[in-house]
């Protein structure tokens, strides 16, 4: 998918118009609408503003990576003194072994989940 393509997608995601986001990012409607005809690439300080207006990172706007998950995902506080990027950087330090019982962990807590989603449907 081209950059342009997923700006649009991503704007009218959120409802916006191209108004709305020439607004934000102090510049004129022709210049987003060049960016969604990919007639424009913006510059870098404007695909940071862009990834900050759809919470979203820069290398899922450049398509590095397709977890939309933005920068401020991370910050947010899982605990008082624990981040989730804290718990993404836990994660990547782990080995083998470390990856395999979070990864049960994880099935564990979504299979509960699932079994208190429906106790309290019925």
């Amino acid at each position: 998918m081209e950059l342009g393509t997923l700006l649009t997608m991503l704007r009218k995601e959120k409802g916006l118009l191209q108004k709305d986001v020439a607004d934000y990012l102090h510049l004129t409607v022709s210049t987003v609408s060049n960016y969604e005809k990919n007639v424009r690439v913006p510059n870098l300080e404007t695909l940071v503003r862009l990834a900050d207006l759809y919470n979203v990172s820069t290398d899922y706007l450049l398509q590095r990576t397709s977890c939309k998950s933005g920068v401020r995902a991370l910050g947010r506080r899982l605990s008082a003194d624990f981040t989730v990027g804290d718990l993404v950087s836990t994660a990547l330090r782990l080995d083998r072994s470390g990856t395999r019982f979070l990864l049960e962990c994880c099935d564990l807590l979504q299979l509960r989940c699932r079994a208190n989603v429906a106790k309290h449907l019925r």
